[in-house]
């Protein structure tokens, strides 16, 4: 993807929901979904490596990027789920492969499970994992989640002046960040207000925890309806625990696991080699002429 991708546009329950468009409509459709707080221009790297051999595209989910906010929602996972499956059939999308970061992993998972015959392949990234806590009562569950509410509400917004301090804000969260990919993912991710500073783009609401989420049988059931061939991905300084040790590979028909040394979360940023090169195997798309 030499140049930037198309900016377009669909709607989704009432929302203008918004996705980039890398072209090439006639290779097989490449579905990117990224994560919580983030935006579909993180996948910038990977879209430019990919582009010759798929068609990609990547959404802004609701309430982040260049998306409609929700109005009165809680973001849930299934709110999210929606909003893919009406993107899939708004370009006309068959047989589709999808690579989800965190939250879009999960989004991405249920997904496939809910519509196992739709994905073509599957790859997660830091984004399997069941919690196994015990839930709490339900009306502790409720009044956290309207004091979450009430917090976000008279909460300020961080405000930036400049777009580089927008990047550094990034930089303390993954240290591994290039100062060029931090101001590329700062410059996608603010807005500029009409009192000349920047705020992020993505909406504070979606951080609250609704007490009505799918528990962990919930997840291993979609899972389990997954036909495809799936690969999940793990970086080993990642704060989400390691999906082999946890079991879950065995929830799965078809799934292998890589761990990616010198990674966090943020894999693709952290080791955006690998996780390329990684790709290119698990998509069939060809290596690179240097690499072969």
């Amino acid at each position: 993807m030499t140049a930037e991708p198309a900016d377009r546009f669909y709607e989704s329950h009432g929302l203008r929901l918004h996705y980039v468009d890398g072209g090439n409509e006639t290779a097989p459709p490449l579905i990117l979904v990224h994560g919580g707080l983030d935006h579909c221009r993180n996948w910038d790297a990977i879209a430019r490596e990919l582009q010759p051999h798929f068609h990609v595209m990547a959404p802004d989910l609701r309430g982040h990027g260049d998306s409609e906010w929700a109005k009165g929602s809680s973001y849930s996972l299934t709110d999210h789920v929606y909003d893919l499956s009406r993107l899939m059939r708004f370009a006309e999308l068959r047989d589709a492969a999808i690579v989800g970061h965190s939250l879009g992993g999960m989004i991405s998972l249920a997904y496939a499970g809910t519509y196992p015959d739709r994905v073509s392949r599957l790859a997660v990234l830091d984004g399997a994992f069941l919690s196994r806590s015990q839930s709490a009562p339900i009306h502790e569950q409720m009044s956290r989640w309207i004091d979450q509410l009430d917090r976000i509400g008279e909460r300020e917004p961080s405000a930036f002046r400049t777009i580089e301090e927008a990047a550094l804000r990034l930089s303390t969260r993954n240290k591994r960040l290039t100062p060029e990919l931090a101001f590329h993912l700062a410059r996608h991710g603010v807005r500029k207000g009409t009192d000349g500073l920047y705020r992020w783009k993505f909406d504070h609401y979606q951080r609250a925890r609704a007490p009505y989420r799918l528990s962990s049988d919930e997840y291993v059931a979609l899972w389990s309806r997954i036909t495809c061939p799936t690969l999940l991905m793990w970086g080993e300084e990642s704060f989400l625990p390691d999906p082999k040790a946890a079991g879950l590979l065995a929830h799965f028909k078809q799934a292998e696991l890589q761990k990616v040394a010198g990674a966090g979360h943020w894999l693709h940023h952290d080791r955006l080699d690998v996780v390329l090169a990684s790709l290119r195997r698990f998509l069939d798309a060809p290596q690179p002429a240097q690499a072969r």
